[in-house]
């Protein structure tokens, strides 16, 4: 079964500042995770996955009861742990943000 792949507006922000081929990348990965969210590596938590794309990398949280991904940011190596941190202590807000997507 398929899945729904959602961005937030930081991920669409960050990405606005990257090449016309880092976005093809980026919807290729799109394609991906539609037919296998679990493309990426696991980080601290199961639904909490990184796919490098080159030096980048981008983050994104698999919500299987939702059936759902919702692709929160971009970073590069030196912030990884932060951006990690940030999504983790905000799970909560990120699934309630991707409810209110899934019901518009």
């Amino acid at each position: 079964m398929r899945y729904i792949v959602y961005k937030t507006k930081r991920f669409d922000r960050e990405l606005n500042r990257y090449s016309k081929e880092d976005y093809r990348r980026v919807e290729k990965l799109f394609t991906q995770l539609r037919e296998n969210p679990y493309v990426g590596d696991q980080l601290q938590i199961k639904m909490l996955r990184e796919k490098r794309l080159g030096e980048k990398r981008i983050y994104y949280l698999v919500f299987d009861d939702l059936r759902a991904v919702l692709v929160i940011a971009f970073s590069n190596k030196k912030v990884q742990q932060k951006v990690i941190d940030f999504i983790i202590k905000n799970i909560n807000y990120f699934r309630t943000y991707l409810e209110e997507l899934l019901n518009n």
